[in-house]
């Protein structure tokens, strides 16, 4: 199945606990349908130190996101948009945004 969401893309949650926040994503798993976006869902984790490297305490992480709950933001326009396809006379196959018609480029 072709990716709707990548990396590198900007992002707003459509559902749940984050509802409303915009973020890059950082990371895509494609087999869990999920995606860990920059500054959603954040978790506290506690974390021993590790040798000299890593100092111990409370740390908040970004959690993955389904990607359910997820909307692109069309570059263009700065609103949430669903994501089509298109193949291109050239035969490659592009992103569209639904709302405006515009190829989104990756």
């Amino acid at each position: 199945m072709a990716a709707r969401i990548k990396k590198g893309d900007t992002v707003v949650v459509i559902s749940g606990a984050s509802k409303g926040r915009r973020g890059e994503v950082l990371r895509v798993m494609p087999k869990d349908n999920r995606a860990v976006v920059q500054g959603v869902a954040l978790a506290t984790h506690h974390v021993k130190p590790t040798s000299m490297e890593q100092q111990g305490g409370i740390q908040t992480r970004e959690a993955a996101v389904h990607l359910s709950n997820l909307m692109l933001i069309d570059p263009k326009s700065e609103k949430p948009t669903k994501v089509g396809f298109r193949v291109l006379e050239d035969g490659r196959k592009v992103r569209v945004a639904k709302a405006t018609g515009d190829v989104i480029e990756s």
